[in-house]
Parts: structure tokens; C-alpha cells; sequence
């Protein structure tokens, strides 16, 4: 395991620590601060350390062109999909305060050069960078001029053309950390990459490496804690019956509860060496096996493969990866079929 880390506020991230589970309210709330309040709370009371809003200052983020642009999780462009989910840059500091208040780490994603200032002003420990700004230089130029940590999203970005992003976070001497991302809401399977992860640990050693999940259901964020994940990124919602365009890619409280207990469980268990474990030993004490006779034998009779067997339990002298020592040895004793040898019985 690598000593790479960061830390987000008190909460250190990397290989040696249980991954941070992040739910993402994003635009979930549509443009409801009480929503979003909301589905903060509930995120808290699902187990949740950390929740990720969305910060969209629509005139600074995109150009009228936007207005005929229609992503295919939508009915109406992208301009109105984010005018009508965005909230104001002071109910961004009300939810953020709120969050923090159920001592919750609040993250948040800035769109814009107008956004990402605003979020430096009301004081995020980190910033968390979306995938269609993964190639974004001056954005992220910027945004590391704050000197915070940074999250970034790699979906749609091939490892070549993330080491520009990654070059900036460097020379700005910003701990970071790569998330491997499948842009489609929801994604299915036979698009998911989790071995992007394994890419992502071998070309950025001096990253820590989680992933964003799009998918539905709980597996594949699971599955990532066993390839090194240690952040595990997904939307989240308090009712899945709720309208919106990353709904269906959502999380909800259960499900949250499931996969921060699930990943932790996993965290644990993939850092346990092949050994024999303590509370095995009692398990391996009848589940192993004995060299016994197979049958009758006289005393002084010279031991053959076709004489010995080996049997449970395992609470014998001899056990049964030590078959082929007894092989050619001379019995000083009569045995009878069944008895376990002892070394004291051989010569």
C-alpha cells in the first residue's frame, strides 16, 4: 500500500484510510434550498462525512450558445436546466453552513471562474473539479491559484490528456486526487470502467485515486474499494420518486447507508495479508488432516503409501502435508486402522 494522502478539513483520504463516501446533491434539489437542506439531512442521518453541491453562476459558466444545446439526460437545454436548479451564491453559503452545522465536510463544484471565487470566499477546505472541466487549463489554473485541495473528475479524458490538468496541480504544489468517471446518467455496465482505476494508480503515483459512479445500483462503487478507491463519488437523493436529470443515477438513503458500511467492510478486508488467521486456528484444528494407518499393521512393518491415509482431525502429531515423511519409515509399534501417528511411533 502507498503512503499517499490528502486531507480535506480532519479528514485524511488515501489507501490507509476508510474511503470517503461523497454524496453528491448536485442540482438534485432543483433550485429548492429547503430541498436541499433536506437531502443534506437525510444524507447525514444515511452515515455520509461529506456532501457535494453544484455551484452554476449560468452568465460566467456558458455562452448563448448553450441555449440550443440539449444533453441527452434532458428535455430542455443546458442554459435552462441550470437556471432553473441553480441556487443563489448566498443560499450556496446558507447550505454550507447548514451542512457544517451536522458536521458534515461540504464540497462543492465550481463551473465558472465566478463560481470558484465565490467558493473560495465562503471558505470550502477543497475544491471538487466535474469531468467536462477535466481539460478546462485555465479553469483549473485557477481554481489551484487557491492553493485548496483538489477532487478532479476524469470522465471522457483518456490518461494523455489528464497529465495537463494533472501538470498544473503539481506546479501549484495542491495535494489532488483523480477520480475515474463514466459520463452517461445512468451508466450501464459495459461502459463502466473500474479498470480505470488500476490505470489511473500506475500513471499518477502521487495521486490518491477514488471513483465517480453513474451506474445504478450499489455494485460497482463497492467493487472500486477492492481496486484502490479511496473516495467513492455518487449523486444522491432523498426520494428517488423526485424529478430531475441525475435522479436516475442517484443514490438514496439506504443505499448511501449500504455502501458506506459496505466499503469500509471492504477497506478492511483487502488489506489482510494471505495468513492464517487467529480465529482460524480453531477451524484448523478439526479441519485439517492427520497421517493415520489405513489399515492393520504389524510392529516393525516398513511403511508404504498403500499403509497411511490421511484423515480428520487435524489434532494429530503428524499432519497431512507430512504424508510423504512418513513414506519409508519403520513402525516400532503394532497399529490398527485408523490410528494417528505419532513421530515417536516411526523410525
Amino acid at each position: 500500500m502507498t503512503n499517499i494522502s490528502l486531507k480535506i478539513r480532519d479528514r485524511d483520504i488515501g489507501p490507509e484510510h476508510p474511503p470517503l463516501v461523497i454524496a453528491e446533491i448536485g442540482i438534485n434539489h432543483g433550485g429548492d434550498l429547503d430541498v436541499a437542506r433536506g437531502m443534506v439531512l437525510a444524507a447525514a442521518k444515511a452515515g455520509a462525512e461529506c456532501v457535494k453541491h453544484q455551484l452554476h453562476i449560468v452568465s460566467d459558466e456558458m455562452t448563448e450558445e448553450a441555449r440550443n444545446i440539449y444533453p441527452p439526460n434532458a428535455d430542455v437545454s443546458i442554459w435552462e436546466v441550470m437556471e432553473r436548479c441553480a441556487l443563489s451564491v448566498e443560499e450556496e453559503r446558507q447550505l454550507k453552513d447548514y451542512a457544517e452545522s451536522l458536521g458534515l465536510i461540504y464540497l462543492s463544484t465550481p463551473f465558472s471562474r465566478a463560481a470558484a471565487n465565490h467558493l473560495a470566499e465562503i471558505g470550502v477546505p477543497a475544491f471538487k473539479i466535474g469531468s467536462g472541466e477535466a481539460d478546462n487549463l485555465p479553469l483549473i489554473r485557477h481554481i489551484a491559484r487557491f492553493g485548496k485541495p483538489v477532487i478532479l473528475s476524469t470522465g471522457m479524458q483518456s490518461i494523455e490528456t489528464i497529465r495537463p490538468a494533472v501538470e498544473i496541480l503539481r506546479s501549484h504544489g495542491v495535494d489532488f486526487a483523480l477520480l475515474q468517471c463514466t459520463n452517461l446518467y445512468p451508466s450501464p455496465p459495459e461502459i463502466v470502467s473500474l479498470g480505470g482505476i488500476s490505470e489511473l494508480r500506475a500513471a499518477f503515483p502521487d495521486a490518491v485515486v477514488g471513483f465517480s459512479d453513474h451506474s445504478i445500483g450499489p455494485d460497482m462503487a463497492i467493487a472500486s474499494v477492492a481496486l484502490g478507491a479511496c473516495i467513492i463519488e455518487r449523486h444522491f437523493t432523498d426520494s428517488r420518486y423526485r424529478e430531475g436529470p441525475d435522479i436516475s443515477c442517484s443514490m438514496d438513503p439506504a443505499e448511501l447507508r449500504h455502501i458506506v458500511d459496505r466499503s469500509r467492510e471492504i477497506h478492511v478486508a483487502v488489506r489482510n495479508v494471505k495468513a492464517r488467521s487467529v480465529p482460524e486456528e480453531a477451524v484448523y484444528r478439526f479441519a485439517r488432516s492427520s497421517v493415520v494407518a489405513d489399515r492393520d499393521l504389524p510392529q516393525d512393518h516398513l511403511l508404504t503409501e498403500d499403509d497411511i491415509w490421511a484423515r480428520r482431525p487435524g489434532n494429530g502429531e503428524i499432519a497431512g502435508y507430512e504424508f510423504d515423511a512418513v513414506v519409508g519409515r519403520r513402525l516400532v509399534r503394532a497399529v490398527t486402522r485408523n490410528t494417528q501417528l505419532r513421530w515417536s511411533d516411526l523410525v
